[in-house]
């Protein structure tokens, strides 16, 4: 009854503005089409030639191939270097835009990011400390954990900044969305500070290292990248499409949400781990890229309508292919050198984020 409650009052809206599913049945399935040609382009490009057409071939068809030893080459370069980046640019780029989606709905505004709570800053903290300390004092960590270090020390710096704000923006069994957006942007400002402080006691190698980190790249992606975060990132995404049914009812309000029988508390409790998880992880791979989280949601908003059971997965395709593009023009733009990503995903996202804030405030009409 409350879920027919919940649409029943989020469908007179709906209503009004005209009913936009099937329009979203057919962006998700053009979006699906997209994600599957960013794939294939991804694959193909770079700065070697290696032909990932006779790569699939090979493996699909058998056969021996007629340059043995220019096929091994090319099977390395697919599987080994440009497999393991495709997949976490389709797992990071999923997770940066639906994270981007649910903070939107949880905070009421389209203008709200992945980073808003903190969790970037956490994790870039975390991923900086190492960096510069892994020699030093924590050099047998890092000597044990290996390649896994970086990573690993992001993901807890993000979850740390998740259970500080969980404790400072809960009273009573209550979270306020308003004191954790308030304390998201002063721990962002502390975590900053501590990054700037670190950055200040790196050597010249250490900060060629961070500045490449900070800016976010693909580059060292790995099988064993993939295997590490790729089960927290697909685990946090399994769970936001179950939020969709208590986002569009939170759009009415907090206390309107509560009344039509939406454990309000509870969705805040795994939007904001969730989040957290699935941006943690991300930023523990590929380092700080911008802009994925809050341009996706808003473009696709105007395009099927705030509706979250398809804005979801709509973010998570438009996402996936959004990054992989900017991947391969990262890596294509300036070969055989590699830009970092969050340098193309910066140009291309801040004039639309001008746009929406000119927009918004009725300067221009298109």
């Amino acid at each position: 009854m409350a879920e027919q409650s919940i649409f029943g009052a989020a469908g007179g809206v709906m209503a009004a503005e005209g009913d936009r599913s099937i329009r979203a049945r057919f962006v998700i399935l053009l979006l699906c089409l997209a994600l599957a040609l960013s794939v294939f382009l991804s694959l193909t490009s770079g700065a070697s030639d290696a032909s990932a057409v006779l790569v699939l071939r090979d493996w699909f068809m058998g056969g021996a191939p007629a340059d043995a030893a220019l096929a091994a080459r090319d099977q390395l370069i697919v599987y080994d270097i440009r497999m393991p980046r495709v997949l976490l640019g389709v797992l990071i780029g999923a997770a940066l835009a639906v994270c981007g989606a649910v903070m939107q709905g949880l905070f009421r505004n389209p203008l709200a990011d992945p980073g808003l709570i903190g969790v970037s800053a956490g994790s870039s903290l975390g991923a900086v400390a190492i960096i510069v300390l892994g020699a030093t004092w924590l050099a047998p960590v890092t000597l044990a954990l290996g390649t896994l270090a970086l990573p690993l020390a992001a993901f807890f710096g993000g979850l740390a900044v998740t259970f500080l704000l969980y404790a400072i923006a809960t009273r009573q069994g209550q979270t306020s969305v308003a004191t954790m957006l308030l304390a998201g942007i002063a721990i962002s400002a502390l975590a900053m500070a501590l990054t700037g402080i670190f950055i200040f006691m790196a050597d010249d190698r250490q900060l060629r290292d961070l500045t490449f980190w900070q800016l976010g790249s693909l580059a060292g992606a790995t099988w064993q990248k993939v295997g590490t975060v790729g089960p927290v990132i697909v685990l946090a995404l399994s769970a936001m499409p179950f939020l969709s049914r208590g986002l569009n009812a939170l759009a009415l309000g907090e206390a309107t949400a509560g009344h039509l029988g939406i454990p309000v508390q509870r969705l805040k409790y795994i939007a904001i781990v969730g989040v957290s998880a699935a941006v943690g992880a991300s930023v523990a791979v590929s380092g700080g890229i911008g802009f994925i989280g809050i341009v996706v949601p808003h473009i696709l908003r105007l395009a099927i309508g705030p509706d979250n059971r398809y804005l979801l997965p709509a973010s998570a395709l438009l996402g996936a292919s959004m990054l992989l593009l900017a991947d391969a023009v990262a890596r294509t733009i300036v070969a055989p050198a590699e830009l970092p990503i969050g340098i193309v995903t910066a140009v291309a996202g801040a004039p639309f984020f001008l746009w929406i804030l000119l927009r918004r405030r009725g300067i221009v009409d298109l």
